[in-house]
């Protein structure tokens, strides 16, 4: 092996790489929003979303583009789980195309009468239209020049090897030896972070002779793997979901590289005999062409009748607090039929409501970044939840239930409203982080704090899953909190009037105080409803909503 040899595979794998680059940034650049609109639009069945996958590989070369796109928008909430798993499916036989170019333009054509004119035209049209589309698809068409330029250079340089080196006596024969080319392709991939790149090296080293057909038949194995290394590293901190499609592309790829590897003799044959009947010549970069198409077919084959199945075990992991809160545990269908058991489902489900509520406003109050971070997640599950209660309230109200229920249903419809409006005034007093700055007077931050930590220990215990819950000792606490709220609040007026605080932030920090003193209100409100269903409905036993001015 000579230092010329050297220099060829370097700079043709560079020429390659810079080539892919270019054409995956330029192709995604003319695109515009064609990727984000295909994948968010044209997605609605399953059929549809591999379609969408196929095709917006094919178009930007990239399979991990798609991929990590795909990801972004599951992440977004613009994607399904079920639509972002069939984009994947699409992605893996969309990647199968640049095997295809390679084996076309690569080993048929004079690739230099086409490289440099397209780099010409494509630098051409970089230079003069900066910044818009027909200069993006510019970078494209250079990129193409690149990529073939590497292609031929690589070509030149497998075919002096593989006079002194075969890469299948290297690693040896059998299982051992095919799992070892499978890693080692599994790491190409990786090392290029490109499975197109990966797969066009692979073809380009069996046609120039350095790799025997069974041996890049595995390379191409592990090259397919490879991609689940992006879609790995791309839901570091994302959501739930985003794991799980990333999950899925692994699940996808082990599933169809296992496949392959099983019946790679198989597949090898039957690839050659089609291309025989087809009078076609069996050259080994076309074989392996093929042959990454059809495992990957065959994989979707596959796992199509599967995937509902795939996605219901997905779903019951990568599970946050959130998720599991806003599943309703108690809420059976079973037993309205029986109308004192389902009262007691809706007082536990409603119980379970409280305890979310009480959860978010006692992180709105405490002012830690960190925690306030957590709410709006959590106030989804709760909104989630609270559908759930009215859904199931609405199926009790329809069955026959004894006259002394008849006060119960909407007594639960009202705990579900304080609940809720807990929730949401929990995200507005964390979104209003001027409540907690400083007002200029030790003596009001002090009253402030004092109130704000009042309102805390009331929402603590203000629960009827708390032991010593009292529903008159926290109405009369609540008085007394109304009482300090209302000095507070003239305490800010007076500041503000004596030009000690603005009036931009008075307003803002009494807009945000009112929030904080209904926080209470609701609360109390809630358990106190709340604990008279535990009473199973006895009218005397319903309280009676009262209102405070603020």
């Amino acid at each position: 092996m000579t230092v010329d040899f050297v220099g060829r595979l370097v700079g043709g794998i560079g020429l390659f790489l810079l080539g892919m680059l270019l054409m995956t940034d330029g192709l995604r650049g003319a695109a515009g929003q064609a990727l984000r609109d295909v994948l968010v639009r044209s997605t609605q069945t399953r059929l549809r979303g591999v379609a969408s996958g196929f095709l917006m590989t094919a178009l930007v070369q990239s399979s991990s583009a798609v991929t990590v796109a795909t990801i972004g928008f599951v992440n977004a909430g613009l994607l399904s789980l079920g639509q972002a798993v069939a984009v994947t499916y699409g992605s893996n036989i969309g990647t199968t195309v640049t095997g295809w170019l390679v084996t076309a333009v690569g080993f048929h054509v004079d690739i230099r009468a086409i490289a440099f004119p397209l780099i010409g035209v494509g630098m051409a049209l970089r230079l003069i239209f900066r910044g818009g589309r027909a200069g993006a698809f510019g970078e494209a068409l250079a990129g193409f020049g690149i990529f073939f330029l590497g292609i031929d250079t690589l070509r030149s340089g497998f075919e002096g090897l593989s006079d002194h080196v075969e890469l299948g006596t290297l690693v040896g024969a059998g299982i051992s030896g095919k799992l070892l080319l499978v890693v080692v392709g599994f790491g190409l991939t990786v090392l290029v972070q490109s499975s197109s790149a990966a797969i066009a090296i692979i073809l380009t080293a069996t046609g120039g002779g350095v790799v025997e057909l069974g041996a890049g038949a595995a390379l191409v194995v592990g090259a397919n793997l490879g991609t689940t290394s992006t879609a790995a590293l791309a839901v570091i901190g994302a959501t739930p979901n985003a794991k799980r499609v990333a999950a899925a592309h692994i699940a996808f790829n082990l599933i169809t590289g296992a496949v392959a590897l099983t019946l790679l003799p198989l597949l090898l044959v039957a690839i050659i005999r089609g291309r025989e009947l087809l009078n076609l010549e069996s050259e080994p970069a076309a074989v392996l062409a093929g042959f990454h198409t059809v495992f990957n077919l065959l994989g979707v084959a596959l796992l199509w009748p599967l995937t509902g199945r795939l996605l219901r075990s997905l779903e019951s992991r990568f599970r946050t607090l959130e998720e599991d809160e806003a599943t309703p545990r108690f809420l059976d269908r079973n037993v309205i039929a029986t109308p004192h058991l389902a009262l007691d489902a809706l007082a536990l489900e409603l119980s379970r409501c409280g305890q979310i509520a009480r959860r978010l406003a006692r992180l709105a109050l405490a002012g830690e970044r960190r925690a306030r971070e957590s709410i709006p997640a959590g106030a989804e599950s709760l909104a989630a939840l609270i559908d759930a209660v009215g859904g199931y309230t609405q199926l009790l109200g329809r069955a026959r239930i004894p006259s002394e229920l008849d006060a119960v249903l909407p007594t639960a419809l009202r705990v579900s409203r304080y609940y809720t409006e807990v929730g949401e005034l929990a995200e507005m007093v964390a979104s209003g982080g001027v409540g907690r700055a400083r007002l200029g007077s030790p003596a009001l931050d002090r009253q402030l704090e004092q109130f704000v930590a009042r309102v805390e220990s009331l929402v603590a215990r203000a629960g009827i899953d708390v032991p010593d819950y009292s529903p008159d000792a926290i109405a009369a606490e609540l008085v007394e909190l109304q009482n300090d709220y209302q000095q507070l609040k003239s305490a800010l007026l007076h500041a503000g009037s004596e030009g000690a605080l603005p009036a931009r932030e008075l307003v803002s920090t009494l807009d945000w105080l009112s929030n904080v003193r209904r926080i209470a209100e609701q609360t109390e409100r809630g358990a106190r409803f709340l604990n008279s269903l535990h009473a199973e409905g006895e009218s005397d036993a319903l309280p009676e909503e009262t209102s405070v001015a603020g």
